[in-house]
């Protein structure tokens, strides 16, 4: 009960710190981290994450089935169990909907990992994924085959995915995909983007391995 309880909280202050920079509103999103490997705490539907309080989770297995807390569990829950079936090292999935990163999600516009060293050095890869309908298991159909190589996932007209080995990792890169997609939005309406060198780009990614 005890790591449970750990996790809960941190949940309540990533939901906290998301909402305070503004990457939801309302019950937007849903944030998740496995307890063992057999058990995960994801948030109800329809609370509100930057108030979550520890009776705002529920316990699942990784079938997704109710173990302890009350209420539905996210609608999004089936994504979330793709990504832990799938990803061993993964502890934490962080889904929601900030306003940067969104837009070039609704416009189409891939966010390259080619503009910032931090991006490619700390994130990779950001694939956009194709639209699938919230809450019918199809968005779990659209990332499965992109969890292998990437930890951030733009999603077509309806937000932003990050996960991580911990929570605080998944937060670490959602907040650095949403400046990013702020640079980045910037950038364009200065009329130009300068790209990094892919021989710079490789020595990052080489990087990047040695790190993990």
């Amino acid at each position: 009960m005890g790591q449970a309880n750990e996790l809960k909280n941190e949940l309540i202050e990533t939901g906290r710190l998301l909402y305070e920079k503004g990457m939801l509103a309302g019950s937007d999103g849903n944030l998740s981290a496995k307890i063992d490997e057999n058990r995960l705490l994801i948030t109800r539907s329809g609370v509100a994450k930057g108030r979550l309080g520890v009776d705002d989770f529920v316990e699942l297995n990784m079938e997704g089935e109710l173990i302890s807390g009350s209420g539905q569990p996210s609608s999004e829950t089936a994504m979330h169990l793709t990504v832990y079936k799938n990803r061993a090292d993964i502890r934490c999935c962080l889904h929601s909907h900030p306003a940067y990163a969104t837009s070039f999600a609704v416009a189409g516009i891939e966010l390259g990992r080619n503009v910032l060293p931090e991006v490619a050095l700390f994130v990779g890869d950001i694939p956009l994924v194709e639209y699938a309908p919230p809450g019918t298991g199809a968005i779990s159909k659209a990332i499965e085959p992109l969890l292998e190589k990437n930890d951030a996932f733009l999603l077509k007209n309806h937000g932003l995915l990050t996960v991580g080995r911990t929570i605080e990792e998944a937060f670490f890169k959602h907040e650095t995909v949403e400046h990013f997609a702020r640079i980045l939005w910037m950038a364009r309406q200065l009329g130009n983007v300068n790209r990094i060198s892919d021989d710079e780009l490789k020595r990052l990614e080489q990087l990047r391995q040695s790190l993990t």
